[in-house]
């Protein structure tokens, strides 16, 4: 009888823990677990410069601050999704949110997602570190896989996705309906063979050397991301 084709197998193999931490705390960034009382209302003013940062997502934009903070209140009742807020230290506000979801320890994978950073957080340390935190922590605490998905007609996403050192996996067709919309769904991941040098990029990265008097970035982190992503985003080439 042939033999057949097996995965690795795993020794010592044991399944992380559930996230369980409330707070981040980075160079530029700090996280702390999503609360309506605390967070809404500077959420609700700093999103309200452009709608269009709710194009992506299955909720939004709220039309009233009370809404918002309904909407965070339903939002935040169960484990998984997990959100956190992030506030931008250059500013002293907060700014934006992102959530772990699709949270599965017995096969040690781990989504990023609900990420919606508002206009004054778009593009700057604070956006980057805050995802290299939720990264950090995943990987450190066992995790084996760190998920980002995305509807395929969001290029900013891919485009953030494939700088992070997150490898493009595929695009699954009519995976939902988003606002009454078709939505393809792009995949891409991190694992944990990878997560060594990807650390090491972001350290390189989120260094205040690599930051001139004005802010500006010396090294691209796409860059340093480059060799580790075992494949890139066709879309973006």
């Amino acid at each position: 009888m042939e033999k057949q084709s097996q995965g690795e197998l795993l020794t010592n193999w044991i399944p992380p823990r559930f996230p369980d931490a409330d707070h981040f705390e980075g160079r530029y960034a700090q996280l702390d677990l999503l609360s309506a009382d605390t967070h809404a209302a500077a959420l609700f003013k700093a999103n309200s410069a452009n709608d269009a940062i709710w194009s992506y997502l299955p909720y939004g934009p709220f039309a009233s601050a009370a809404s918002y903070h309904r909407w965070m209140r339903e939002a935040t009742a169960g484990k998984d999704p997990r959100f956190h807020a992030i506030l931008n230290k250059d500013s002293g506000v907060w700014e934006g949110v992102a959530s772990y979801l699709r949270i599965t320890p017995e096969a040690g994978s781990i989504e990023v997602g609900h990420i919606n950073f508002s206009p004054a957080l778009q593009g700057t340390r604070a956006a980057t570190e805050a995802i290299y935190l939720m990264m950090e922590w995943a990987f450190e605490a066992g995790y084996r896989r760190f998920e980002w998905k995305c509807d395929a007609a969001n290029i900013a996403s891919r485009r953030a996705a494939q700088r992070l050192g997150l490898s493009f996996e595929g695009v699954f067709r009519q995976a939902a309906v988003v606002k009454g919309r078709n939505r393809d769904t792009t995949w891409f991941a991190a694992i944990d063979k990878d997560w060594p040098a990807l650390k090491e990029a972001f350290a390189v990265w989120l260094a205040p050397s690599n930051f001139d008097a004005d802010g500006r970035q010396r090294e691209r982190l796409g860059d340093l991301t480059r060799l580790v992503r075992v494949a890139g985003d066709p879309a973006l080439r």
